[in-house]
C-alpha cells in the first residue's frame, strides 16, 4: 500500500469547496516515499460515486484521459468517502489556456490538433461502451503549463455504461451549453450525446462563443432550448469567414439534431480535418481575442452552467418514491380524513 501525505487544503488542484452532498473535494497530496504529486479527490460512498470511480478507472488506460493512481475506501469528517488519487492536471482549463496565450493568434490547426486529443479520449470511451454525459471545455485540463502538454478528459460523475439498446441513457445529465437535442426531450439517447457535445467545443474553439446562448442571460431559456432542439446555430462573419469548409462540415455532421444522422466518433475521427490535424490550414482565428475579451463574462457562463446543473441534473436511480403510507400530501390527506369520518 502507498501513503500519502496531504498537503495544505487551502492549494488547490482542481478546485476546492465544502465537501457537501453533491460536491467535490479536490486537495493536493504526495506520495510519501517518492514525494511524486498528485491530486487527491474525495467523494462521499454511494453507487453513484463507485460507478464514477469505476468507469473512470476503466478508462484511465488513455493517454488523453486524468489517470487514477489509487482508490481508498476511508472516511472524512465522519462520512464513509472514496479516496481517489490521481494524477496532477498543472496547466489549467482549455480555454484558459487559449486566453493567456501571448504567443499569437490562435489557429485553425491547433484547434484541429485540440478536437483530436479529445477525440482520441472519446473514442476510447465510446469503444469500451462508455458515455462521458458532461464533455465540456471545464472537463479539458492539461497536464502541465509547457508547449507540448497533453490534453486529457477528466470527471466521469455523469458516465455511464451503455452494453445493450436495454441500458440506452434515459437519465438527463448535462450542462446547458453542450446538450443535445434528445436529452431536452424524453427521447432515449446513447453515445452520440458525447458527439454533440464534441460538435460544441469545436464550434467555440473555431469563433470564441458557443453556437446556442440565451438572450436573456439565464443559462437555458425557453428559446435557446427551442435553438437546441430545432438545431438553429449559423457561421457568422467576420469571425467565420476564413474558417475552412472542412471544419464547417464536420460541425454540421456533429450537430445533427437527429441522432441516427450524427457522426459517430469513429467517423469524426476518419475525417481529414482531424485525422491529418497537422495538413489544417494555420488561418488565424478570433477564438484568441473574444475569450479575452469576454474575461469576467467566460467566467459567469461557466458559473451558470455550473448553477443550473444542479436542478437540471436527475440521476433516476437515485430518485426515491414515497409509498402511500409515507405520503404527506395535504389533498391525499383530506380524501383520508373523508373516507375515515
Amino acid at each position: 500500500m502507498k501513503f500519502y501525505r496531504v498537503n495544505n487544503p487551502t492549494t488547490t488542484v482542481i478546485s476546492l469547496r465544502p465537501l457537501v452532498s453533491g460536491q467535490t473535494l479536490v486537495v493536493e497530496c504526495k506520495e510519501k516515499r517518492t514525494g511524486m504529486r498528485r491530486a487527491l479527490k474525495v467523494l462521499h460512498d454511494s453507487s453513484k460515486a463507485r460507478r464514477e470511480v469505476e468507469l473512470h478507472w476503466r478508462a484511465s488506460g488513455c493517454v488523453h484521459i486524468v489517470e487514477i493512481i489509487d482508490v481508498y475506501d476511508n472516511t472524512y469528517g465522519g462520512k464513509r468517502c472514496l479516496l481517489v488519487i490521481m494524477e496532477c492536471m498543472d496547466g489549467g482549463e482549455l480555454f484558459q489556456r487559449i486566453q493567456d496565450n501571448r504567443e499569437g493568434a490562435f489557429t485553425e490547426r491547433q484547434a484541429a490538433e485540440i478536437m483530436h486529443s479529445i477525440c482520441v479520449a472519446v473514442r476510447h470511451l465510446h469503444d469500451s461502451n462508455i458515455a462521458h454525459r458532461d464533455i465540456k471545455p471545464e472537463n479539458l485540463l492539461y497536464t502541465s503549463m509547457e508547449p507540448n502538454a497533453i490534453l486529457k478528459l477528466t470527471d466521469f460523475g455523469f458516465a455511464k455504461e451503455t452494453l445493450t439498446q436495454a441500458d440506452t441513457l434515459q437519465t438527463p445529465c448535462y450542462t446547458p451549453y453542450y446538450v443535445a437535442p434528445e436529452v431536452l426531450g424524453p427521447e432515449k439517447y446513447d453515445k452520440s450525446c458525447d458527439i454533440w457535445s464534441l460538435g460544441v467545443v469545436m464550434y467555440i474553439l473555431l469563433c470564441g462563443f458557443p453556437p446556442f446562448y440565451s438572450n436573456h442571460g439565464l443559462a437555458i431559456s425557453p428559446g435557446m432550448k427551442k435553438r437546441i432542439r430545432l438545431g438553429q446555430y449559423d457561421f457568422p462573419e467576420p469571425e467565420w469567414s476564413n474558417v475552412s469548409s472542412e471544419a464547417k462540415n464536420l460541425i454540421r455532421g456533429m450537430l445533427s439534431v437527429d441522432p441516427a444522422k450524427r457522426l459517430t466518433i469513429h467517423q469524426v475521427m476518419a475525417s481529414p480535418w482531424v485525422r491529418q490535424y497537422t495538413q489544417v490550414p494555420q488561418t488565424p482565428l478570433y477564438t484568441h481575442t473574444l475569450l479575452r475579451d469576454a474575461g469576467d463574462a467566460w467566467a459567469d457562463v461557466q458559473d451558470e452552467m455550473t448553477r443550473s446543473l444542479a436542478t437540471m441534473r436527475v440521476d433516476y436511480d437515485q430518485v426515491q418514491i414515497k409509498t402511500l403510507e409515507q405520503s404527506n400530501n395535504s389533498l391525499l390527506n383530506k380524501r383520508r380524513n373523508k373516507v375515515g369520518a
